[in-house]
Formats: structure tokens, C-alpha cells, sequence
């Protein structure tokens, strides 16, 4: 499994939200670069990245702060949030991104998210956001009628590279994962499934990874910043 280390943006800081809730945002860095350098000195192989005011604002914000990231580090970084059409997408892969995560669009015009994979195989992920399974949209502000796993299954036959699925009651909260739904949605379906949401202590993350069937990996944010995970440690476990 793959720990991706979560650098949340909002404002040109690296943030985090409690259940996504923009008026909740703890700054954890002035400088998400630096941020981002720490993460890949500490030996993670991945970063994830959010543009929070993207998702509300349906279009990149915090570019800046994302190529900031991308000239700084050299290990591959996947970004969610206003990423809601083909120019958007190929502008932020021709960046240096590594994958573009899908979210909203998932919903509102999924042709895209299959015109996306078909045109850059290998690096078009969906971000299925969710409270009580059922889908959440646009900076998780909008609640739908659309199930989870229905989603997830939909894209099936579209060559998506990972599905990335977040319960939202958990996120920032240090409550644990839903290592259940979580569980239940990878297998569900053939595509990668990546856990995200309460991911808040060692136990979770060995948990997820003994969980019955094989996980991507997990993200975490808030447990790395507050020292509940210790780094070194969380990638031994999971590499073990």
C-alpha cells in the first residue's frame, strides 16, 4: 500500500478542514512547497494534493502554489478539486502532475472522465466523496441522490487509473477510517480503490491494509501534521 501524504490548499496555505468545512481550516504551512519537500525527504513516494478553493470555485486557485510544488519535489503528485474540463486536465498534466483526480464532473458529466482516460491512460483518477454513501459534490457542498458503489461501477469499462474515496463525516475528524465501506467499495470493483477520510492513527492504517482485500493505499493529513502517525513508521507498516 502507498501512503499519500495530503497537502491541502486554500489560500496559497497548506490547510486542514474538519469534515470539510472551509470556515474550519487549521494552516499548517505558509509554504506548501517546503511542505511537499518534507514529505518526499521523508522517504513518501506520492503526494496528494487539493486545491480547496477549486472545488468551491470549480476552476484551479491555488496554481501557483501546486507548480510551487511540483518545481520543488520530484516523486509523482495527484490534485483534486476544479479540475471540470479537457483543458483544465491537459493543462495540469503538460504542468508535471502525475494525475488529475476527477470529482464533481464524476457526476455531472461522466463522458468526461472517459474522454480524460482515454486520452491519458494511467492518469485520470476518480475522487468519489461521500456522507452515509452517498455522493457529495463540489467542495462537498452539494449532496446527490447517486449511491457510492453505483458510481464507482459505472466507470468500470473506462480505464480510470484509481478511484479515490473519501467518507466526509471521518475527514480531519481523528475518528478512524471506514475501513468497512472502504473495504466494501474495492470490492466492489475492479479499479484501485485509495482510502481517504479519518485515516488518523497506525492502527487504521494496519487495519486498512489487512482489510480483506488489496487497497492502492491511504491518505492522511491532519494525523501527519499533529504527530498522531509518525511517518517513518506508517511507511514500514505499510511496506512490510
Amino acid at each position: 500500500m502507498i501512503l499519500y501524504p495530503a497537502i491541502d490548499l486554500k489560500d496559497g496555505q497548506c490547510v486542514r478542514l474538519v469534515r470539510g468545512e472551509m470556515d474550519q481550516a487549521t494552516v499548517f504551512s505558509d509554504s506548501p512547497a517546503d511542505q511537499a519537500l518534507a514529505f518526499q525527504n521523508a522517504g513518501c513516494e506520492w503526494l496528494h494534493l487539493v486545491d480547496l478553493n477549486g472545488a468551491f470555485a470549480g476552476e484551479p486557485v491555488n496554481a501557483s502554489a501546486v507548480k510551487a510544488i511540483l518545481a520543488a519535489t520530484n516523486v509523482p503528485a495527484q490534485l483534486g478539486g476544479g479540475i471540470r474540463d479537457m483543458a483544465t486536465i491537459s493543462g495540469w498534466l503538460e504542468a508535471g502532475l502525475a494525475r488529475v483526480i476527477l470529482g464533481t464532473v464524476a457526476v455531472e458529466n461522466p463522458d468526461l472522465v472517459r474522454e480524460a482516460a482515454r486520452e491519458f491512460p494511467g492518469q485520470v483518477a476518480v475522487g468519489i466523496d461521500a456522507r452515509n454513501g452517498m455522493v457529495a459534490t463540489k467542495g462537498w457542498a452539494e449532496e446527490t441522490d447517486v449511491n457510492v458503489t453505483d458510481l464507482a461501477r459505472s466507470f468500470e469499462d473506462a480505464g480510470v487509473a484509481a478511484i479515490i474515496y473519501t467518507d466526509i463525516l471521518r475527514d480531519g475528524a481523528m475518528q478512524g477510517v471506514n475501513v468497512d465501506a472502504t473495504a466494501a467499495l474495492a470490492r466492489a470493483v475492479s479499479i484501485p480503490v485509495i482510502a481517504s477520510g479519518g485515516v488518523s492513527s497506525l492502527d487504521d492504517l494496519t487495519a486498512l491494509k489487512n482489510c480483506g482485500t488489496v487497497l492502492d493505499g491511504a491518505i492522511s493529513g491532519r494525523a501527519l501534521y499533529d504527530g498522531a502517525i509518525d511517518l517513518a513508521e506508517a511507511l514500514a507498516v505499510l511496506k512490510d
